[in-house]
């Protein structure tokens, strides 16, 4: 059973940064997704960031030009580095994976978290003054 573990949530001001890390226990298939998405109180899942097997990436609107994600394979991790963080990017935040899926497969699940297989726990994010 792939396991996911979230690290790297916490409080911090509008305008700070934050470092989100996410482990996998296995990859048992050369061609996958990684995502990170997001949930808000009362709020549906979405999608933040998402990279496939090419390092190829994509991101909500709303996080273009702050947020980047990046992977590192000799320690089956990736990570979202947030920057210029806002009051609306607080919610608990997830990383996911599904493997075989990549390229286009990968670009359409930042809008549909559905097709994501495996799944951390979350970690909480909370912007406030």
């Amino acid at each position: 059973q792939v396991q996911l573990v979230e690290s790297g949530g916490g409080s911090e001001q509008p305008g700070g940064s934050l470092k989100l890390s996410c482990v996998i226990s296995e990859y048992y298939n050369s061609e996958y997704c990684l995502g990170w998405f997001r949930q808000g109180t009362g709020q549906e899942r979405e999608g933040v960031a998402v990279i496939d097997t090419e390092g190829t990436t994509n991101y909500a609107d709303s996080v273009k030009g702050r947020f980047t994600i990046s992977e590192d394979n000799a320690k089956n991790a990736f990570y979202l580095q947030m920057n210029r963080l806002k009051v609306e990017d607080s919610g608990t935040y997830y990383c996911a994976v599904v493997f075989g899926g990549a390229g286009d497969y990968c670009s359409r699940a930042l809008f549909a978290y559905q097709r994501m297989y495996y799944w951390g726990k979350g970690t909480l994010v909370n912007v406030s003054s």
